[in-house]
């Protein structure tokens, strides 16, 4: 006996509505289909939506970044007065600003020369000009190399985010304030503290979860991960958090634990992680592109998270370890608040950086 069919609505070419007989499991993969497109429209939103909320906390990047843009304030001094006789010696002075804000060498004189160039092609004829160029140059520098820095969590829930990094990095921290984000915007969170060497760790993970009001998964044989994918498929959770061990990139053994890691959440959901999230510290400067070129050799890190850069004058590092890297920025931390995990905006950081 053949199976019984349904009826489903359909929308010819033309507009007119009428209607299509398929089978069971015809009508079983459709809905399928329709499912995976809603979780996949809903994961856009919110990568979306986090992204957006940079522009409206433009002011907690201004406060983040004072010392940076005090550090740049000799940019406005040099140009207030500029005249073509004095380029050089005012582009000199620009170029050491750029370096002592950690710019590095490379992307310092990669936007001073432009900046010469431009100025003997007469395209910059004020100081007001050439300061706009020099944002321009470094807005450039960011978009082209850094890519889109959305969070991207696939089409399916839960989307799994793996954060990895250095030991006092602010790993925990991270993932506990990226929690409160996910939970203002109505997210359901399951954390899951696995390789965590440390039982303080562990502790200051359930800490994060109990202010957040997020579920935690913690296992004592540091595998808490697979379990919490499961968990997270199964109940319907949205995102899954995943905390790993600080561990130092020079240790092969440990980071080889990293790969094992990556290697049992892809098994207990094919695709997963969506995102491995490696955590620098700011306040290293350009030491951590050293870190951060081992961490993406081993586990392919798909964005960064930098931290504590409201106590440094360092924040042209951000632009160094994209133009390095090529890999995008997707959050910065510039305070000790909850609400002090900016996603990343290279338009605002600009604007933010600058006095």
């Amino acid at each position: 006996m053949a199976a019984p069919s349904h009826v489903l609505p359909f929308l010819s070419p033309t507009g007119t509505a009428s209607s299509v007989r398929v089978s069971p499991g015809r009508r079983a993969g459709l809905l399928r289909c329709a499912a995976a497109a809603g979780q996949a429209g809903f994961f856009t939103r919110l990568g979306r939506l986090i992204k957006e909320k940079a522009k409206s906390d433009v002011e907690k990047l201004f406060s983040g970044f004072s010392k940076t843009r005090e550090n740049l304030s000799v940019v406005d001094e040099l140009l207030t007065y500029w005249n073509l006789a004095d380029t050089d010696r005012v582009l000199d002075e620009l170029e050491e600003a750029l370096l002592v804000s950690d710019f590095g060498p490379k992307i310092s004189f990669k936007i001073v020369d432009t900046l010469r160039e431009e100025i003997r092609d007469g395209k910059l004829k004020s100081g007001a000009e050439i300061k706009a160029a020099l944002k321009r140059c470094i807005l450039q520098l960011l978009t082209s190399k850094g890519g889109n820095s959305e969070l991207n969590l696939g089409f399916r829930k839960p989307a799994v985010i793996m954060i990895v990094g250095v030991n006092g990095g602010g790993k925990t921290t991270s993932l506990g304030k990226l929690a409160h984000r996910f939970k203002n915007e109505g997210v359901k969170v399951l954390m899951a503290a696995g390789d965590t060497f440390r039982a303080a760790a562990r502790d200051q993970l359930e800490v994060w979860a109990e202010r957040t009001g997020s579920e935690i998964v913690i296992d004592n044989d540091k595998k808490a991960q697979p379990p919490a994918v499961k968990r997270g498929k199964r109940e319907g959770f949205d995102v899954v958090l995943c905390d790993t061990s600080g561990r130092l990139h020079t240790n092969y053994g440990l980071m080889e634990e990293l790969v094992s890691c990556k290697k049992v959440i892809a098994k207990a959901l094919p695709g997963a992680p969506n995102e491995i999230l490696l955590v620098l510290d700011g306040t290293t400067g350009l030491n951590m592109l050293q870190q951060a070129r081992e961490f993406n050799d081993v586990v392919g890190v798909t964005g960064f998270i930098l931290t504590k850069l409201d106590g440094t004058a360092r924040g042209g590092c951000v632009v160094s370890v994209v133009d390095e890297l090529g890999i995008p920025v997707k959050f910065i931390g510039v305070g000790e608040g909850v609400e002090d995990l900016q996603p990343f905006d290279a338009e605002a950081f600009v604007e933010a950086i600058f006095p």
